[in-house]
């Protein structure tokens, strides 16, 4: 008998926030076990429900909805997308610069498809989204990590940077506000990358999903509108988190600086936008309501004092810092903290081992730190987007698993 197996391109991908454990989850599942899972940020099995006005307007867009849109995305999304990245400060992104697609994960892999040649780098963050570094290696690039620094933070480290860029480097991506850490770069640190970018004449892509979803005192720079005219930059944004649609799959990307620089690039992204017709038409009705000019810089009550998200962030941070053997840097923005164990307590050496073990003891589905591309085993990401009783449970657990583990 005749059997396939999977392509060799994907010998070195990984996407572990979907990967063996969660099988292993889905396996005790289907055995009549309940598992809470906190490995996907994904807010409306935890009860977070898109506005109103959203559901409305895609509900009343469907007769109008049905066939192919421009490849690009509606012109009225298009337009409101541009006053959006105008308010943040990036110039000169017309229409045809705008692409919507299905997530800012299909855009994420387009542009990879679109630059990369067999033995292109790309600089990419450690700890990382993973799809980006999946997105690098399927389109025949090398994603080359650069450090982000927990003592700092989790602010990328320049140097580390700098020490890594060579000859077939051709972009570096920048997650901010960052996943799996929370973290929120300064315009500093922005100013920093992109003379770095410009100095050895790279392509910034910049990955702002959680743009919106800021906590206490943190303030959002886009890095296009630092990098100004002579540095070419794909700027991601989308919906699925800021407007809790995570399935109506809404993002886009804007093209602005040095366009000059990557028109064969654009050529192909032009290429690959069309090959695919078009994104969600329905979906993308909704980003003139979702990004209405009135509503810029007012922040969700659910992010501020006494909000759910924001007292789930309290809770989930201290809880972590007071179980012996446990640390966690506070996230600014986003959903998502990124503990660090004491490895030599707990004898860790496989992260993936700690999260499955964790996983049958105690029914709780977390994420490893190799998932993100974090070379030591001593990190794990949790998602605290359920409600304060199913945090405290999952902590209490935690707590009493760590007592006596070793591996």
């Amino acid at each position: 008998m005749r059997e396939f197996s999977k392509s060799h391109k994907l010998d070195n991908v990984c996407y572990d926030i979907r990967g063996p454990v969660m099988d292993a989850a889905n396996e005790m599942e289907a055995n009549g076990e309940r598992i809470l899972k906190l490995n996907i940020g994904n807010p409306a099995p935890f009860g977070f429900r898109a506005p109103k006005e959203i559901i409305e307007t895609v509900t009343a867009a469907l007769p109008i909805a049905e066939g192919y849109s421009d490849s690009h995305g509606i012109v009225a999304a298009r337009e409101a997308i541009i006053k959006y990245d105008e308010y943040r400060g990036i110039y000169g992104v017309t229409e045809k610069d705008v692409y919507t697609g299905n997530g800012a994960s299909e855009l994420i892999t387009m542009s990879m498809q679109g630059l990369l040649d067999s033995g292109d780098e790309v600089l990419v963050p450690a700890p990382d989204y993973p799809l980006w570094t999946a997105s690098v290696t399927l389109a025949g690039g090398t994603a080359v990590h650069y450090l982000c620094d927990e003592k700092a933070d989790w602010n990328p480290d320049i140097e580390d940077i700098r020490s890594k860029i060579t000859p077939k480097t051709k972009a570096i991506v920048i997650i901010n506000p960052n996943n799996p850490t929370g973290a929120v770069y300064s315009k500093d640190l922005l100013t920093e990358i992109v003379k770095v970018a410009r100095e050895n004449g790279l392509i910034i892509f910049s990955d702002e999903i959680y743009d919106r979803l800021l906590m206490d005192d943190a303030e959002h720079h886009s890095i296009a509108a630092i990098a100004g005219d002579d540095t070419f930059c794909v700027t991601f944004g989308g919906l699925s988190k800021s407007h809790m649609t995570a399935g109506f799959r809404c993002g886009w990307i804007s093209l602005s600086g040095n366009k000059a620089m990557a028109k064969g690039y654009i050529e192909g992204l032009n290429m690959l936008s069309s090959m695919r017709l078009c994104s969600n038409v329905p979906a993308q009705h909704m980003i003139p309501i979702a990004l209405d000019p009135k509503n810029f810089g007012k922040k969700d009550s659910l992010l501020l004092p006494g909000g759910r998200i924001y007292e789930q962030r309290e809770y989930i941070y201290n809880a972590l810092n007071a179980i012996d053997g446990v640390s966690a840097v506070k996230p600014k923005a986003a959903f998502y903290i990124f503990p660090k164990l004491d490895i030599k307590k707990f004898g860790i050496t496989d992260d993936e081992q700690f999260v499955l073990d964790f996983l049958h003891d105690k029914k709780i589905l977390l994420v490893a730190g190799g998932g993100f591309h974090w070379e030591q085993p001593d990190h794990f990401r949790i998602v605290y987007l359920p409600e304060l009783s199913v945090l405290k449970a999952s902590m209490a657990g935690l707590e009493d698993f760590l007592k006596t583990y070793k591996q």
